[in-house]
């Protein structure tokens, strides 16, 4: 199967922009992309999900670095926590935080989709999590692991939620929304410390 190219979707369905049909009475373009917004969301999640059987294709040397969703595998369980992670982007972040309504902190967000994705009870701090979880090679990563970074100075103060294609999903600080992020990206390559995974087997 082909995977989910994002570029390829028309851009006229994210343009709040969009004339309303003359048929119906006119309305703000506002409302008309909020009506749009949640069912847009959940097909691309749909398309996304769908595309992720088939084993990723590297890029070429010559050609543009993929920033897409597209190549992203999952599992059965890490397909839950895809979902979940990716339903969170841009929560805000709090720190201490436990739900998405208040906020989240990283550790707060993996505690909340884990009970919500499969019914795990996480607590504790990053720290914590990384005493109790199953170690995990780098290159045996799986959607769902959790990945450890030193950014305070301090082991294992900062985890996120591994969701394929050296991408995860993690609640910063900076800019104060929950995002993805690439485990390449040259802040995150220079602290990355570990991985854990709370599957079996």
């Amino acid at each position: 199967m082909n995977p989910l190219n994002l570029e390829s979707i028309p851009s006229a369905l994210f343009d709040p922009n969009l004339p309303t049909s003359p048929s119906h009475p006119p309305q703000s373009h506002k409302s008309l992309f909020k009506r749009l917004r949640t069912p847009l969301i959940c097909a691309l999640i749909a398309l996304l999900l769908s595309a992720c059987g088939s084993k990723p294709i590297r890029p070429s040397a010559s050609s543009r670095p993929d920033t897409s969703l597209a190549r992203i595998e999952v599992g059965e369980a890490g397909r839950e926590i895809v979902m979940y992670a990716l339903g969170l982007l841009d929560v805000g972040y709090v720190f201490g935080g436990k739900n998405p309504e208040a906020g989240l902190d990283c550790s707060g967000m993996v505690s909340f989709i884990y009970q919500n994705a499969l019914g795990v009870k996480l607590v504790g701090s990053a720290a914590d999590m990384a005493r109790k979880g199953k170690p995990v090679e780098r290159d045996a990563l799986q959607a769902g692991d959790l990945v450890f970074f030193n950014t305070l100075n301090r082991p294992f103060s900062h985890v996120g939620i591994y969701i394929g294609d050296d991408k995860f999903v993690h609640a910063p600080t900076s800019k104060g929304r929950i995002r993805i992020e690439s485990i390449k990206n040259k802040y995150f390559a220079k602290r990355y410390e570990a991985a854990r995974s709370y599957f079996s087997g």
